[in-house]
């Protein structure tokens, strides 16, 4: 797991990369948040030397990894899935094999999408309680057991009432998230409004030096749009 696509092209297909120094019969499992396109480019350089190869990107952020419960969403050979889950067992909870080559990806691009516009509504019901005099942590207790939960909320909204704007996910790598979803959107003729909108405000975000804070430092963002 690396950072950015780039990062995966030149540690797997690189001179002197994995799939160089992969032989017959292994398995190579790219777990970064990256091109679904890349991850069929991977898979078919990987089939040519007898190589298999997996997409796996994950979902839980810090917690879910160190506390080894991460979602983890695979795609590729259904019998290479097989043979590394004992592997992905160790590290999640929630496992799926969701089909092809790149399939894992796109499945991390729905997930990314959820959470853009989750965060969003977190950011903006926490700013909402605060002009109204609530206790954002009682706000939270109670919201975030009915049809308002969601880990964004949960977790991090907790960390927006301490002030605790730390990465458990950089904002930088969120943006070249969304960067990958609205592509692959665009490949295929879809509009995603809500998300373009997202985007826009993590780019301000971005743009204010916030890259390497957490993606609930969105809320400094949105809180600095709402003062006089």
């Amino acid at each position: 797991m690396v950072g950015e696509p780039p990062d995966v092209e030149q540690v797997i297909l690189g001179k002197g990369g994995v799939l160089e120094r992969s032989s017959p019969g292994s398995v190579i499992v790219d777990m970064t948040t990256s091109e679904p396109s890349l991850a069929r480019r991977i898979y078919e350089e990987a089939k040519g030397k007898s190589v298999s190869s997996l997409d796996a990107p994950v979902s839980g952020g810090d917690v879910g990894a160190r506390e080894g419960t991460l979602a983890i969403m695979a795609g590729g050979d259904e019998v290479a899935f097989k043979q590394v889950l004992p592997v992905f067992e160790l590290m999640g909870k929630n496992i799926a094999y969701m089909g092809g080559p790149g399939m894992g990806q796109h499945t991390k691009m729905c997930n990314q999408i959820v959470i853009a516009a989750a965060m969003v509504g977190v950011v903006e019901s926490l700013l909402y309680a605060r002009k109204a005099g609530l206790d954002l942590d009682a706000v939270i207790d109670i919201i975030g057991k009915g049809a308002a939960s969601s880990w964004s909320l949960n977790q991090l909204g907790r960390r927006i009432v301490k002030g605790d704007f730390a990465p458990g996910f950089y904002i930088r790598h969120f943006v070249k998230d969304m960067g990958i979803a609205l592509l692959e959107a665009r490949k295929m003729k879809l509009s995603l409004p809500g998300l373009a909108l997202a985007n826009q405000f993590y780019t301000a975000a971005m743009a204010e030096g916030l890259e390497t804070d957490g993606t609930q430092a969105l809320y400094k963002v949105l809180d600095r749009l709402n003062r006089p």
